[in-house]
Parts: C-alpha cells; structure tokens; sequence
C-alpha cells in the first residue's frame, strides 16, 4: 500500500499509454506475418517459385514463362483465403462476445451447417454449379440458422444464456448436419457436386468468386468491427450493457447480421472450414486480453494466417497431391485450441 502511495498521479495514464503502445506494435508485427503468409502462398507449392521469379510474374507477367503462370493461378487463391480466413476468424469473435462463451463459433453454433444445408438444397433443386451461385443461398442458411438457435436458447424463463446458445447450436448443427446427408443419400448428382466443396478448399477459386462474395465481407467486416465497444459492454452482462446505455437487443441484431454476412460469404466461397473462427480469437486475447476493439482487428489479420497457412502445409505436405484447406486447419487447430483450453485463463471471456 505505501508503494501505491508513493505513486505520482500520472501513472495510470503512462501505464495506459505503454500498453497502447505496445498493442499498435503487436499489430504492426501481426500486419507483417500477414504479408510473409501471403508472400509464401504465392511462392510455396508443388512447384516451387523464386521471390525474385514471383515479383517479375507480378509487375511483368509473360505467358510463355511457366513459373508467371504457376504465381498467376495463385493470386486469386491467395486472395480467397485472406478473404475467408478474416471473415471466419472476425464472426467467431464477434459470436463468443454476443454469446458470452468462449466455445461459440460459426461451426458449433450451427451457422455453417445452415449455409451448408441450403447449399445442399440449391445443388438439389436448382443445379447450381459455380460459388457465385451459392452465395444466396448460403447467407439464406446461415441467417436462417442464426435466428433458430437464438429462438430456440431465448425459450424459458432466463432467456438466451450462453450455455443454452451453445447446446442450441450444438443440437441444431447435429440436425441440419442430418438433414444435409439425407439430401446426398438420395442424389448421386448432389453428392459428385458437393463432397469437394464440403471438404473446404481455396483451389479453383478464380476472380468471378471474388467478385461476388467481396461486397458481402466488405459489409459484414465494417458492421462487425465497429461493435467492439458494444461486445466490451455486453461482456459485463445485458443488465450492466443497459446501464450503460447500449440497446442490447439492437447491438445483437446490427452484430449477428454482420456475423451472417461474413459466415455465408465465406461459406459459399471455400465451403464450411472449421476452427478458424475457434481459435483465432483464443490465440488474440493470449496476445492483446478481453478488450473488443483490438480482438476483431487482430483476428481480420490472424485469422488469414491461419487459413493460408494450412493450404501451404496441404500444398506440400502428400506431393503431388493436396490436402485441402478444410483438412489442413482441422489437423493444425485441433491441438492448438487444445493448447489455449489447458491455460484456464483463457477458458474466461
């Protein structure tokens, strides 16, 4: 106590800087591990390519060079898992703050598997073929799914609680995940067209898909981001957001249809891949704690690191084959989020 004492009064204030300071030098570095993900995706493969080589196929592209055309094939590959990856690892973070639990993500809440079904069904009765195609139908599902689980957990006297999210999503992912197999059962057809897209993959992905699904994440990251000083505030519990003067039930909806926007774009782009959205945001309050502003920033830029880092290692790892992206983040998450849950502290959100 004396030490605190002795204290001069400028020192929280100092300290507060210090920490700002060393968060936006966190995030530099982070934006830099960034960039070297994107620059091994566009050098590391089955066929290897020079730094040097990459930058002439970049600035002075020439057809005859088989090396231009192996970054150029490339390029929009790259471009879908920064995409994905920031929308997957963003939703996943933006649900465990409006969830209130640390096991919330788009996957365990049942969200991809809504996108997925009505994908399932498009293929079914409409024939769709392409992933600009499926891009209606995925936000349909995902929206759709959304709405059943928070129905669902809103039931009962204490409302939607966070377990009661958790075990809504659980047991409506394990429906809609019946549901999508039956579809398949009964169509050959279906089937040959959806078991590669189910797998999650960044390959084939070419600038139409791009094109379509760019407005989309564009709008879900924007309405997503600016809700970190809501997420700090619902945190506390709905009773303290009240106090404060947050409209919780308005910051829910503006949060979860950016969730929507983000888990459907990314859905009907590379399929349902798991555990970017689980544990990225973990491995964010490891590096900046529980404050909402810098957790959705960081995990837009982390949550591409992970994802173009499982396509490299898939890339590589059975040549001349690939492992697909939604295997590679599995095999690499899986004991990684096992890793965070062992350090009780980041059990707390």
């Amino acid at each position: 106590m004396a030490v605190q004492a002795s204290l001069p009064r400028q020192a929280p204030a100092a300290f507060h800087r210090s920490t700002r300071g060393q968060t936006l030098g966190k995030l530099l570095l982070t934006t830099l591990i960034l960039g070297l993900a994107c620059l091994a995706s566009l050098t590391i493969g089955a066929r290897p390519v020079s730094i040097p080589t990459m930058l002439e196929a970049v600035t002075a592209f020439d057809a005859a060079n088989g090396d231009h055309a192996v970054v150029l094939s490339r390029v929009p590959r790259t471009v879908v898992g920064l995409l994905v990856g920031a929308a997957l690892a963003t939703a996943g973070a933006a649900l465990q703050g409006i969830a209130r639990n640390p096991l919330a993500d788009p996957g365990i809440l049942g969200i991809n598997a809504g996108a997925s079904l009505a994908v399932v069904v498009g293929i079914y009765l409409f024939g769709l073929s392409s992933a600009s195609s499926y891009l209606w139908f995925a936000f349909a599902g995902a929206g759709a799914a959304a709405v059943a689980v928070y129905a669902v957990a809103s039931l009962g006297r204490d409302g939607a609680t966070p377990v009661k999210l958790a075990l809504a999503g659980a047991a409506l992912a394990a429906g809609l995940g019946s549901l999508t197999s039956a579809v398949l059962v009964s169509s050959q057809e279906t089937l040959d067209a959806f078991r590669f897209w189910q797998v999650g993959t960044l390959a084939g992905r070419g600038w139409d898909v791009i094109g379509a699904v760019a407005p989309f994440l564009a709008v879900g990251l924007v309405l997503t981001l600016v809700t970190g000083r809501v997420l700090n505030s619902l945190a506390l519990g709905d009773d303290v957001a009240r106090g404060l003067g947050q409209n919780v039930p308005l910051a829910r909806a503006v949060t979860a249809v950016g969730v929507v926007l983000l888990c459907g774009s990314a859905v009907a782009a590379a399929g349902p891949i798991a555990f970017v959205g689980l544990v990225i945001p973990h491995l964010v309050r490891l590096l900046v704690g529980s404050d909402y502003r810098w957790i959705l920033p960081f995990s837009a830029l982390l949550g591409p690191v992970l994802l173009l880092g499982a396509d490299i290692v898939g890339r590589v790892v059975l040549p001349p084959s690939e492992v697909q992206v939604g295997i590679m983040t599995a095999v690499l998450g899986a004991p990684v989020f096992i890793w965070l849950v062992r350090r009780r502290r980041m059990a707390e959100l």
